[in-house]
Parts: C-alpha cells; sequence; structure tokens
C-alpha cells in the first residue's frame, strides 16, 4: 500500500486516519457496514448526507460503520494491478468481508461508478451472481425515487429519509442471518417494512412500442411503497463530532442544515417536491450545533444549508446567535440557496460581518411568462431590488443562474436572459459603493433534466442540437464584455434524462457502458458520450425514447411503484396550470392540497 500511495494523486485520500473519525473494536461489533459513496473523497466527504448516517450508525455499540469512496482512475489501476480490493477507511478492510454494503446515490451519472465499486470489491454487479453469503447491497438517496435503472445491481433501496428506515433493516438483516434464512427470505421479510423497496418482487410488462404496460408485485409485497420521513427534525441527529478531513474536501466547512422540504414549488425541482412536508429545527437547536461543531472541528465557515435559505422563519435570531461565537472567533458564515425576492439589508448586513463572498441568485428564467411557466415567484424588479441592495453594501461579485430547453421556452426568452443580465449591470453602475473595483457579474445556464416525481415528469428535454443553438443565440445576445457566460455540455444532461426517466431495460445500458470503460461518469475528463450511446445501441434502445420523448398523461410510470407523498393527480394539475401560464401560491399563503398533509398526518406541516 505505501508503494502504491507515492504512486497516486492526492494519497490522503485513501489513508483515513482523520480527526474524529468512528473506530470500534471488532469483538464488541454484530454487524459491519460499508457506507459507499460513488465518487471521489473531496465530494463524499463534502456531503452532509454521508455524515448523518454515518454518525446515526455508529451511535449504535453493535454497529461498526466505515467509509468508502471511490479511487480516482490512478488508484483504481494501481488496485487491480496489485490485486488489493477495495476497502473501508477506519480499518483498511476489504468491505466483501461486511456484513452490508450500503450506497449513497444522489446523481444519477454515479451509476456506472456503482458497478466499478461492486466490481473492485471483488463481487458480481449482478443481484442474481452473488450468493447468500456475500454481503447485502442497498442504496438511498435521491435518484432512488426512480430506481428501476439501477435494480439489476441492488438488493433494496430505501426510499426516503436514512435516518428512519436503514436501522430497522440493517436489525431485521441480523436476525434472518442469525437465523439461517436466505438473502430472499429475508428481502420478503424487508418488503414488509414501510419506505423499502425490493425490486426482485415487482415484474414489469411492455407493450410493443416499448412503453410499459403493467407493474405487478408478489403477494406480500406493497403495490406502492411510501417514502419513510424524519417526523421530528428538530430532534434529529446532528453530526456536532464531525469528521475532519486529511485533504481539501469541494466544502471545508461545517454545514448546518435549518430545515427539510421546500414552501415554494418549482415545478422542475424534485427536491423541492421529494422532501415535503416542510419540517425545521428552532433557532436556539441549530446555534447550539453549529457551534458546537465549529468548537470540535476548528472550521473557520459555516454555511446554512436548506433549498430556500432565506425562507427559514428563525433565519435572524439563527444569524445573530452564530454571529456572537463566529465574530470573535474569526469564523464566517454563508448563506447559499438565496432567493432574490427576500433578500434585505439587515439579511446584507448579517452576511458580510466576518467575510464578505460572492452572492449567487438563480432566476431560473429570462422573462415573467416563463418564470410563471415553472412557477418560480420571483419578479424582475424582485432580482434587480436584490442586486441593488447588495451593490450598495459593497458586493461586486455576483452569479446568476438559469435553465434553457424549459417547457414552453421561446427564442424571446432566451434572448431575455442576456437583457436581464444587462439590467443587472446597469443596476451596478448606478449605484455601486466600489465602482473602481469593477463587477464581476457570470451568467450561467444548463440543460432543463426533467426528473421523476414533479409536474415535469411528463416533459421531453430539448435535443442536444437544439441546446446548443439556443446557447449559442444567448452568447450572441450578451454583447458586455463584463459579463461572463458558462454553460453546461448537453451530452451529460442528455444521459442523466435518460437515467432519470429510466425503466429496468436501461440496467442493460449501464452495465454495458461500464464495461466499455464507464467510471467517475459526472466528471468529464471521464464521460463519453460515444460510449453510452453504442451500449444504448448495443441493447437496442434508443435515447430518444427516454429523454427527449413527451411522454402520454396516461401512461405508465417506470416510478409508479414509488410515491413520495405528493399525488399524482396534482402533478398533472401543476403541469396543465404551468402551460397555462398560472402561479401556484407559496405553502405559506395557501395550501394547494398536494397531498402531503394525507399521506403523513402525524406530521405537522412547518410551513
Amino acid at each position: 500500500m505505501h508503494q502504491i500511495l507515492m504512486s497516486v494523486q492526492k494519497p490522503a485520500r485513501y489513508t483515513g486516519g482523520e480527526y474524529n473519525q468512528v473506530v470500534k473494536d471488532l469483538n464488541n461489533v454484530e454487524q459491519r457496514i460499508a457506507l459507499c459513496f460513488p465518487d471521489t473523497y473531496e465530494i463524499g466527504m463534502s456531503n452532509l448526507g454521508m455524515r448523518i448516517l454515518y454518525g446515526v450508525f455508529n451511535e449504535r455499540p453493535d454497529i461498526w460503520c466505515e467509509r468508502v469512496f471511490a479511487p480516482w482512475r490512478d488508484m483504481e489501476q494501481q488496485m487491480r494491478e496489485h490485486g488489493l480490493p477495495l476497502f473501508a477507511l477506519e480499518s483498511g478492510d476489504p468491505i466483501r468481508e461486511f456484513d452490508v454494503i450500503a450506497f449513497s446515490l444522489g446523481y444519477e451519472m454515479a451509476y456506472t461508478t456503482v458497478l466499478d465499486m461492486i466490481d473492485l470489491a471483488g463481487l458480481p454487479v449482478r443481484v442474481g451472481d452473488r450468493t447468500d453469503e456475500m454481503p447485502l447491497i442497498c442504496a438511498g438517496g435521491t435518484v432512488c425515487y426512480n430506481p428501476e435503472p439501477m435494480t439489476d445491481f441492488i438488493d433494496l433501496f430505501f426510499i426516503g429519509e436514512g435516518e428512519e428506515v436503514d436501522l430497522e433493516v440493517f436489525d431485521l438483516y441480523r436476525k434472518c442471518r442469525r437465523a439461517g434464512m436466505t438473502k430472499a427470505a429475508f428481502l420478503k421479510l424487508a418488503a414488509g417494512i414501510p419506505g423499502v423497496y425490493v425490486p426482485s418482487l415487482y415484474h414489469v410488462s411492455y407493450d410493443a412500442a416499448g412503453a410499459i404496460s403493467a407493474i405487478s408485485e408478489e403477494d406480500g409485497a406493497p403495490a406502492v411503497v411510501r417514502k419513510r420521513i424524519v417526523r421530528d427534525f428538530d430532534r434529529s441527529y446532528f453530526p456536532v463530532r464531525t469528521i475532519v478531513p486529511s485533504t481539501e474536501i469541494v466544502h471545508d466547512r461545517v454545514v448546518l442544515e435549518l430545515f427539510r422540504g421546500c414552501i415554494r414549488g418549482c415545478r422542475f425541482c424534485q427536491a423541492g417536491y421529494v422532501y415535503r412536508p416542510v419540517r425545521a429545527k428552532k433557532p436556539e437547536t441549530l446555534t447550539r450545533q453549529g457551534i458546537a461543531a465549529l468548537e470540535g472541528s476548528g472550521y473557520e465557515e459555516i454555511t446554512l444549508s436548506s433549498l430556500s435559505t432565506s425562507d427559514y422563519k428563525g433565519l435572524f435570531p439563527l444569524c445573530d446567535g452564530l454571529l456572537d461565537w463566529c465574530e470573535p472567533n474569526h469564523v464566517s458564515l454563508s448563506l447559499p440557496s438565496l432567493r432574490a425576492d427576500n433578500f434585505s439589508v439587515d439579511l446584507m448586513k448579517r452576511v458580510q460581518k466576518v467575510r464578505k463572498s460572492g452572492l449567487t441568485f438563480a432566476p431560473e428564467a429570462g422573462t415573467q411568462r416563463l418564470r410563471d411557466v415553472i412557477n418560480k415567484n420571483v419578479k424582475e424588479e424582485d432580482l434587480l431590488n436584490s442586486c441593488r441592495i447588495a451593490f450598495e453594501g459593497g458586493w461586486n461579485t455576483l452569479k446568476l443562474y438559469f435553465m434553457l430547453g424549459l417547457p414552453t421556452e421561446t427564442d424571446e426568452d432566451v434572448i431575455a436572459i442576456a437583457e436581464l443580465a444587462e439590467k443587472v449591470l446597469s443596476t451596478w453602475k448606478q449605484c455601486a459603493a466600489q465602482k473602481n473595483r469593477g463587477l464581476r457579474l457570470t451568467v450561467s445556464t444548463s440543460l432543463f433534466v426533467p426528473k421523476p416525481h414533479t409536474p415535469f415528469q411528463w416533459e421531453g428535454q430539448i435535443t442536444s442540437e437544439e441546446y446548443l443553438r439556443r446557447v449559442s443565440l444567448l452568447k450572441s445576445s450578451l454583447r458586455s464584455r463584463a459579463i461572463v457566460y458558462n454553460w453546461h455540455e448537453a451530452e451529460t444532461s442528455l444521459i442523466e434524462a435518460v437515467l432519470a426517466r429510466g425503466d429496468r431495460r436501461v440496467g442493460r445500458v449501464i452495465e454495458s457502458a461500464w464495461r466499455a470503460g464507464g467510471g467517475l461518469d459526472s466528471w468529464s475528463e471521464y464521460f463519453s458520450l460515444d460510449r453510452w450511446l453504442s451500449a444504448m445501441e448495443e441493447e437496442g434502445l434508443d435515447p430518444r425514447f427516454y429523454a427527449n420523448r413527451e411522454i402520454p398523461e396516461g401512461q405508465i410510470l417506470p416510478w409508479n411503484m414509488i410515491t413520495a407523498g405528493v399525488t399524482a393527480d396534482y402533478l398533472l394539475k401543476e403541469r396543465h396550470a404551468a402551460h397555462e401560464g398560472v402561479v401556484t401560491p407559496d405553502c405559506r399563503k395557501k395550501c394547494t392540497d398536494c397531498g402531503i398533509r394525507h399521506s403523513y398526518r402525524e406530521v405537522r406541516c412547518d410551513e
């Protein structure tokens, strides 16, 4: 191992030994869990969900949970050449010796990396090729709301929030193993746990056109699996003793989660729907947890995390409580996910007390018409007023995020992005406090990807050629040199859409792409569109069927056996409202009866 680490980039990715990591005596442990993140150490260690589950599992004295990340290609090559199987950071033991291998899946482009990690562990990638003596392989995370593309490789999926359901499954698995039961028998019992989806107990049929004609379940399996949620979020686990990484990571700071869910109803946003209902922590709880995490880690920055931070009711008292500690200790406080319609002078003063960073707003669309279509309740005057407040306060770095290819988008909507950026630039010229420094204004666009469990799940994605035409149109419309334009590549978004709306047959494509050299596909240096298109052709599938096709509203969706608690009727109603340009108010103004209150009557929706 010493020789290998001397020959690879960033060897600290693979050594473990970090401050606050958990090491246990194997003689006192009954179950070993490998918590796997299918990306590099720098990405995985920045993921708050990984830190939460790591802490929740290790609170149990009978369980030892260890972290596993995907090696970079140089390390993978060395491991394969030297016969070194994938190992856990804390012990260095091969994960094929563990009881459970649990993947955290937050991005579709990580699917080939999952297969790579299973294979590197020395295990068959397909469920049917693994024996009862091999570890249980499970997965959870946002993309598991459509688990179908990965059903060939994963024994079971957790639907919803892992803190709530994972340990129930692990306890059942340990009991079944003690009783000498087969894995198949265990899976039938596990399917009875709410929030657990066992794909082997469901059967899918297709019609001549390739669409799903029927989904049936075996006896004992629920027709619909409903997500599990943390009911009392204020009492939920927070990793106060957070691991301090041994090398630089992407988000090298304390991350404080304010609430889950979102009061808004942006029709493209999967997270906004699947994380409902809104559940928040009290400001005093967050203040206590944030300070404790800073004291226990030595970090010099804390960031407040949520889908829409400025919508948190207790934001001002929370900021004040944190700043009372942060200011004398020279710790900066950052607030991402700010909305352009509620950025205020008071909030600005709090954000810049210790260290001023750049601001980011996401109007998503250039015209009010299109913002109404996507239900992004932000008006142009809101954005310009927020920019004015920021510029007068001394900010001179601003990023604006937009999407291209949104349903009903026209060339006028695309050109309007440039016009809006010019208005922001004009606002800076009128009121900037430090004009001599110049404004750094960045406009970024990405290609719209239709996601399951959203009102836009039926919409088709525009073709890559059309996206590039719109990129060119926008680029030519941006005439000021003060505006920098960045755009996301269309190729990755095409495959993301295929995987997001894929059915079980897409699993063959994932395996074919992986066997052709795929892995770490979320990294541009390793992604290959040709490899994916060749894999689809080899398996007889058309990417346009999954990505670009508008799905008829009456058609069975691949993820119909999964529910996030929001009714299909409500999603359809929102889709129709989008095409009519009708805006739906946020949850604080009016409950629009999305179904979440009926699905979780025992949980108060903290609007």
